[in-house]
């Protein structure tokens, strides 16, 4: 007799997901035996795009690849095209970058965090850590004018300054935070009900992080000591190191624990920051075009490793932008770790790597009849028209 075998589809629009993503879940019973992941529901063809606009509107494209970490993102692109430009920012833009960097982290971490005590089934944590998230969006509002996507960043330097109006706004949010962390590092750490849910759940050894390319507070949590703010210092990090967070457990509640103790980390490095804020200018003259050449720039974003490939053949539009996003990397873990585990753990088990669809979703295969060949974009344009043509 043959063993029979059952397929649970997630997604693509699924109560569990807060993205489209299509993951697929062979079961045995409630035990899953496999899992494989289809991405590409939300591609907005960003990376084409660039290359029909200027340097200039490129930065703006750029940051709205990702509403959560927008400012990393136009961070890497103009440390990218600075470098081709033979520009450096003056130190007190380099400062105000990774000033806005790190509250961006701290809205990144706590927005996870409530997301994932959501699919706990704790909303009493979703509630209070999205409430608690707003304290920070309003420092990034009187710092930038933006609460999303914040703009602070120009080509050879940033649009705005820090007074001591705004310096003493976060600072009182700050504490405001950090004493609320202090209560949500004790809640997933020692609630019986929410560490049934985290606890010995999706372990990752630190060979199979290593092994599997992951990054950022996914891999720490597996004993990873990696961050590129220390291993390759950006903007005014080798100013401002952070010092980097890691745990061994390698579970769920390993990677809970080490970004809520991120977020002590980050407001240690900004107070000292405020503190040691350099004066000078806040931006370097830019050409308006850029000498041919090709570059790539790391970045340690809220999730993980960053980069971006920049490639110029000489003017104002770049040639060709590749992003490669931490999500990319860490979705392997999801799928290699489902195995084992119950159907009710998969939702808690996505959301441990703090995935991103929308950073990720910037390519996708077009199959047809077998075919295999690099399209050119008239190709691609004219089978769209065809296509849509038949369904009329």
């Amino acid at each position: 007799m043959s063993e029979e075998r059952f397929t649970i589809p997630i997604g693509p629009q699924h109560p569990a997901l807060k993205e489209p993503g299509h993951f697929t879940f062979t079961v045995d019973g409630e035990i899953v035996t496999g899992a494989s992941v289809r991405l590409g529901y939300v591609h907005r063809g960003i990376e084409k795009a660039v290359e029909s606009r200027n340097w200039v509107q490129n930065l703006y494209l750029l940051e709205r690849i990702c509403g959560i970490c927008s400012h990393i993102h136009a961070t890497a692109y103009c440390l990218g095209v600075e470098k081709l430009a033979a520009v450096i920012a003056p130190p007190r833009a380099q400062a105000i970058r990774v000033l806005v960097a790190e509250l961006e982290r701290i809205h990144s971490h706590l927005l996870w965090l409530g997301v994932a005590a959501h699919q706990a089934g704790f909303d009493t944590l979703f509630m209070y850590s999205w409430r608690d998230r707003e304290t920070v969006m309003d420092v990034l509002e009187q710092l930038t004018g933006n609460r999303v996507n914040y703009s602070a960043n120009i080509l050879g330097g940033v649009k705005f300054d820090v007074n001591q109006q705004i310096t003493e706004a976060i600072l009182r949010g700050l504490d405001f935070l950090e004493a609320r962390t202090h209560h949500y590092l004790e809640i997933v750490s020692g609630d019986h009900i929410f560490l049934q849910r985290t606890r010995g759940v999706g372990i990752m050894t630190q060979a199979q992080a290593e092994q599997m390319g992951v990054t950022g507070p996914t891999a720490r949590a597996s004993g990873v000591c990696r961050d590129l703010r220390l291993d390759a210092p950006y903007a005014a990090y080798s100013q401002y190191p952070p010092q980097v967070v890691v745990e061994t457990g390698g579970d769920l509640e390993a990677r809970f624990i080490v970004r809520l103790k991120e977020l002590f980390e980050t407001y240690r490095l900004i107070r000292t920051l405020l503190t040691n804020l350099p004066e000078g200018e806040l931006k370097a003259r830019m050409p308006r075009r850029i000498g041919a050449g090709e570059t790539v720039s790391r970045v340690e974003a809220p999730r993980g490793e960053l980069f971006y490939f920049i490639k110029s053949s000489g003017g104002d539009q770049p040639t060709r932008i590749k992003v490669r996003t931490p999500t990319l990397s860490n979705m392997a873990s999801v799928t290699q770790l489902a195995a084992g585990h119950h159907l009710a753990d998969m939702p808690m088990l996505l959301t441990g790597i703090d995935p991103c669809f929308s950073c990720n979703d910037r390519l996708t295969t077009v199959q047809t009849s077998g075919e295999s060949a690099i399209w050119t974009w008239e190709k691609l344009r004219q089978y769209g028209i065809a296509y849509y043509r038949e369904k009329t």
